[in-house]
């Protein structure tokens, strides 16, 4: 059976999600709040999303190769992060999926429901 990794087309097809995913970020009026909470350059941000996504979804564990466990509540704790970055997150992050997975509605659905979950946990500010 193949990974999600695999069923999504390996590393370059990881590398643009992330990409398509800050780049609606970075263009998108709605969200301002999300964006505002990551450095004038995303670059740094795209290298790490790459890397954990790639073994996140059954592909090459490169973000704990590099960074040790990604222990993603904690690291995101310096931000207040309330429903309104998350559902931010959410719309970009779905775009770029769906624009991405056009031909696997099974793999689209699975992800959009995976990504939602981490999002939900990543909330640690009422509000």
């Amino acid at each position: 059976m193949l990974t999600q990794y695999e069923q999504l087309g390996g590393e370059s097809a990881v590398k643009k999600l992330v990409n398509r995913f800050y780049d609606l970020m970075d263009q998108r009026s709605d969200t301002i709040e999300l964006r505002s909470m990551h450095a004038k350059s995303l670059k740094i941000s795209r290298e790490k999303l790459f890397l954990f996504l790639s073994g996140w979804l059954g592909g090459p564990s490169l973000y704990i190769e590099k960074y040790g466990h990604p222990k993603l509540k904690a690291r995101h704790m310096p931000f207040a992060i309330t429903v309104l970055e998350r559902d931010q997150w959410l719309l970009c992050m779905n775009q770029a999926l769906k624009d991405q997975i056009t031909n696997d509605e099974l793999l689209l659905m699975t992800l959009v429901s995976s990504f939602k979950g981490v999002a939900d946990h990543m909330v640690n500010t009422p509000g």
